[in-house]
């Protein structure tokens, strides 16, 4: 699968020997990860995005994305999707950056170009949540167009819904009908 590209970054899909090196913490040969890299959330996404490959096989462009800078090409994070749509053709993303590229406008150009990647897809729904004292994710997930739709004493929940193409959703219906879990 190709890169995703935006004006700053390429999200590049992970393979599952990447992911089993960024969830162990370990480079290769070739990798270029910035200092910090992989957080814990990179860990932890990667490593969802192995089970998930160990029970359904690899959910294809619905995985784990490396974030990575146009400029140099080091990792600065992750992102990517839970799982491959559900029914409803709806999805739910996660994302994170290392704590020395906060503030950049990262986070909200990365989330930018998977929802675009999604959408034309189509994906009728992306949904996400956030802790409830991280400002700084809600401020991503409202600068893209997601809006809060609920919220409980630990997280809030926010959405983002798309108009339904035909063609784009019948595409996906067929791809997803063997890729879903349970």
């Amino acid at each position: 699968m190709d890169d995703l590209v935006t004006e700053r970054l390429v999200l590049h899909p992970l393979s599952v020997l990447e992911a089993e090196r960024v969830a162990a913490g370990e480079t290769a040969d070739g990798d270029l990860w910035a200092p910090g890299y992989p957080a814990d959330g990179d860990m932890m996404g990667a490593g969802r995005f192995l089970t998930t490959c160990s029970i359904t096989g690899d959910p294809g462009p619905f995985g784990a994305y490396e974030i990575r800078r146009r400029t140099d090409g080091h990792a600065i994070g992750g992102l990517g999707f839970h799982a491959v749509p559900d029914e409803d053709l709806a999805v739910t993303v996660g994302y994170g950056l290392i704590p020395s590229v906060h503030g950049q406008g990262y986070a909200s150009e990365a989330l930018r170009g998977l929802l675009e990647f999604a959408r034309a897809r189509g994906v009728s729904r992306v949904e996400g949540d956030t802790d409830q004292d991280n400002i700084a994710s809600q401020r991503v997930m409202t600068a893209v167009g997601m809006r809060l739709v609920a919220e409980d004493k630990a997280l809030k929940y926010y959405r983002i819904d798309f108009p339904v193409d035909g063609k784009a959703a019948d595409a996906l219906r067929s791809w997803t009908g063997g890729r879903r879990a349970g």
